[in-house]
């Protein structure tokens, strides 16, 4: 009898530890699907996240510091030929393009034209670049908590079930159950949000840089 009590005590004190840990472990197989899909999906935004603050913080100076020394030249030629030719600034990617279109059809007639064109389509070129992993973002930041949500239904109909089976309708039974699938809404939620706030900001810093190459490539269309 005592032996019985014990290990009904053990089995209690087990199912009341909601460390993240254990919330895993005793999960079925679904929500453990679950977590890990989302746990993924944050780790990689987070990636993503990290690196285009990298890399706007990188072309915003590195674009500044061209457009400095490109209005302080001699001339558009003369300052294309000093350009080394695997530079990674999208600004000076969109000049060198264009200047290596314009002089191999200088004596085109209708070059203005020719040279607008080269420069938007150069600029689509670069942004789509600077874009990538934004389609990643907004996917998590739509989806993620639906998913969480799919966990968070799975596992308090789990939860049903052992009331059901038990015939017992005390918070003990269902409370693990419960936990893990709220455990599931929470991680949708913390993949969520950041992928949200990042999106809308990149996507806002993006639409900065593309009016920033616009008004570069018009001033130097106006001067060839």
């Amino acid at each position: 009898m005592e032996t019985d009590i014990t290990s009904q005590a053990v089995g209690l004190a087990s199912n009341t530890d909601f460390s993240i840990l254990k919330l895993f472990i005793r999960a079925d197989i679904i929500v453990k699907s679950v977590i890990v899909i989302l746990i993924v999906c944050s780790i990689y935004s987070w990636a993503v996240i990290i690196e285009k603050i990298k890399l706007f913080k990188k072309i915003n100076s590195s674009s500044e510091d061209f457009e400095n020394k490109f209005w302080k030249s001699k001339s558009a030629e003369s300052f294309y030929n000093s350009l080394p030719s695997k530079t990674e600034d999208p600004m000076a990617r969109v000049f060198m393009d264009s200047m290596h279109i314009m002089l191999k059809s200088r004596r085109s007639s209708n070059l203005d034209e020719k040279m607008s064109r080269m420069l938007e389509i150069n600029i689509e070129k670069q942004m789509e670049k600077i874009e990538k992993g934004y389609t990643f973002l907004a996917t998590v930041g739509s989806t993620a908590p639906f998913i969480g949500l799919f966990g968070t239904v799975w596992g308090i109909m789990n939860s049903f079930q052992s009331i059901a089976i038990s015939r017992n309708t005390s918070l003990a039974i269902v409370a693990p159950g419960i936990a893990e699938a709220l455990f599931a809404t929470a991680l949708g939620l913390l993949a969520a949000i950041p992928a949200v706030v990042a999106y809308n900001k990149f996507n806002n810093d993006a639409k900065k840089y593309t009016q920033k190459l616009e008004n570069f490539s018009k001033r130097f269309l106006s001067i060839i």
